[in-house]
Formats: C-alpha cells, structure tokens, sequence
C-alpha cells in the first residue's frame, strides 16, 4: 500500500524548513521549533492538519507584524527545493490563517508562493470574503506571464476543487468563473489547460446546461481546445449524457452485435476480474466510445455504480474482440465488500448485458 500522504510532512522536510529559516530569521530557535512541531498529536493528523499545524506553530517563532513575517517567508520559500510542492502550500496556509485582512500584502503572497507549488486553497477564503476583490485580482492573474500564477487564477475558483472548502455561490451561478476560463481556454500551457477542463468538470455537476451551451460555443475550433473540453465533460460522459456524446461525435451505435460477453462467476478479493466481449457490424464499427460500469456491493447491501473507460476510437475493422482486467486489490480510496457484484458496458452511451459475479 502506498505511504499516506501526511508523511510528506516528516523530520527531513522541517529540517530543510529549520534551516532556511535560520539563514533568513537568525533568532529562530530550531530546536524548540522542532519540539513544538512533533508533539505528542502528531502522528494522529493527517495531511491538511499536519499543515495547519506548521503554520500556526511557526507563527510565534517570526514577529508580531505580518508584513513583516511575510517578507521573512518569502526569502525561505525560495530557499525550499521546488520537489516539495505540495508540502510548501504550508506558507500558503500561513497566509490563509493570518492574512485574512491585509488584502494587499497577501494577494502579493500568493502570487509568489504559488510558482512551482498552489495557492489554490487558501485563495478561496478570500473569494468568500472578498469576492469582487479576489475575481478581480484573478482576472490580473489570468494575464500573467507565468503558467503557475494564471493556474491559479482557474483552480483556485473551482466550484468543488478536492480538499478545499466548496465556493456554493459559484455552484448556484458559475458566471465570473466563466470569464475566468475564456481567459485561459487557449493557454499555450497543457498545465493551465487541465485546471480549465477541471474546473468545467466542476461546474458541470450543478450546471450541465451551461457546460453543453460552452462546449457547443468552443468545440472544433483547435484540438487543444476540443481535448479541453471533452477532459471537462467527462463526467457528462461517463452519465452517457446523450447530447454530450453526440457533440464529441459519439452518435447512437447502430446494427451493433454484442455477444460472448465472459465473466467469471467467482473470484477472491485480492485477485483480478478479467473479462471480454466481443462486437460485430455488418459494415465498420465506426467511432466508439466503450465504457465497463462496475456496481459494487455497498455494506448497506445497495449497489454503488461506477464507470470506467475501456477504449475509445474509430474502428475500420466490423469484429472486435475486447479483453479488460480490473484488480480487486484492495485499496485505500476503496472498501470491496464479499457478495453478488454486477458488471455491464456501455457503448456510445447504451448500456448492454450485465452479468453477475461473486466476490468471495
């Protein structure tokens, strides 16, 4: 299994940070520092405590003046190897906690703690207190010239950016996010274009409507842009959403033969489900977006659906053979229960034969 993400945060990381305060903040006490950081709760936070934690422990180790303790951190931030990326968004944190009314001086932070790490948490906070300001100063950023700071200006307005508190105005009427993402739909950045796609992704789980009236308005303009926008409707896709699929030139399959679909009945948890079918036309199969849908078993005895891509492409060929594997190993983004599973596909959105397998 994979380390939990919290260790990142370890006694190699605060030694690295101990020592760039030192040469930035010569009276910053190391040693005490250390001892304050690892107390006897430590080993019980997770990543985003263990955060919260850094910052407000550091705070009484700078001054009393926040322009002043964030003129320190900046030196430090730059003294901080850019492979901690996510454990440096602690300096964002500070600001997050500290900062909330100094506008100014903490904009200014953000901008520069965000290259070759993200801002995009602790922004939001402000977009909360501060909405016409933090929209304003988004736009600004939108412009900028690095690729890290007109990121921010797209991920830190998602309307469900993961980890992060939810922005419900931007849920009810994503508008001034729209603006946002105008901006930046073309960016030469593949960086900052991916934080567009999520954020209409984002927006297309209150709004659908208004991500199939943007895709309509943007796709086949470049192939940037239509690869853009299919990665943001993705999960208008996996709801085979037919308007969706038809605009990505995924249309209803027609004189399609679904046969020998083949799943075994029973296997362990720990081991591989592999299955397979097969597809004929009388003519090519044509352009096909083909998707397995897994239904869990829940411990409340109901079925949990989830989709999975399988392939997707233009097939000249009328008979295809389709083989797929999926590991019941178990992990920790997901619980496998013993009992009846179920397993369908999907085709251009149609749901074909399921068959039923049990999990022993």
């Amino acid at each position: 299994m994979a380390e939990p993400l919290k260790n990142l945060y370890n006694e190699l990381y605060i030694k690295r940070l101990c020592l760039a305060l030192n040469v930035v903040h010569p009276s910053f006490t190391a040693e005490s520092f250390v001892n304050a950081i690892f107390n006897d709760s430590w080993s019980k936070k997770e990543l985003k405590e263990r955060m919260r934690h850094i910052a407000t422990t550091l705070k009484p180790f700078l001054t009393e003046n926040y322009i002043q303790n964030i003129n320190i951190l900046q030196k430090v931030f730059l003294k901080m190897d850019y492979n901690y990326a996510l454990e440096n968004m602690l300096f964002q944190d500070f600001v997050e906690v500290y900062g909330m009314d100094d506008f100014e001086t903490s904009m200014q932070a953000l901008e520069h703690f965000t290259i070759n790490s993200s801002s995009e948490f602790a922004i939001r906070r402000f977009i909360v207190k501060y909405p016409a300001l933090t929209m304003q100063q988004m736009k600004l950023w939108a412009k900028s010239d690095n690729e890290h700071i007109r990121r921010l200006a797209t991920e830190g307005c998602r309307p469900r950016l993961p980890w992060a508190i939810a922005l419900p105005s931007f849920k009810r009427n994503p508008s001034e996010v729209l603006e946002i993402l105008e901006l930046l739909k073309d960016d030469k950045s593949a960086y900052v274009r991916k934080s567009v796609a999520n954020n209409i992704n984002d927006i297309s789980k209150e709004n659908p409507n208004v991500v199939i009236d943007l895709t309509k308005q943007w796709i086949t303009k470049n192939k940037n842009r239509d690869t853009l926008l299919k990665h943001g409707c993705r999960t208008l896709l996996k709801e085979s959403n037919q308007e969706v699929l038809e605009l990505f030139g995924f249309s209803k399959v027609k004189n399609l033969e679904f046969k020998d679909f083949v799943v075994p009945k029973e296997l362990k948890i720990g081991e591989e489900l592999e299955f397979s079918f097969e597809l004929n036309s009388p003519k090519s199969l044509g352009k096909l977006r083909v998707e397995f849908v897994m239904h869990f078993l829940r411990k409340n005895s109901q079925h949990n659906r989830k989709v999975f891509k399988l392939a997707e492409g233009v097939y000249k060929e009328s008979n295809k053979t389709f083989t797929k594997s999926y590991s019941f190993r178990p992990i920790s983004t997901r619980v496998y229960y013993k009992g009846l599973q179920k397993i369908s596909i999907v085709i251009n959105g149609e749901e074909f034969e399921q068959k039923r397998f049990s999990l022993v």
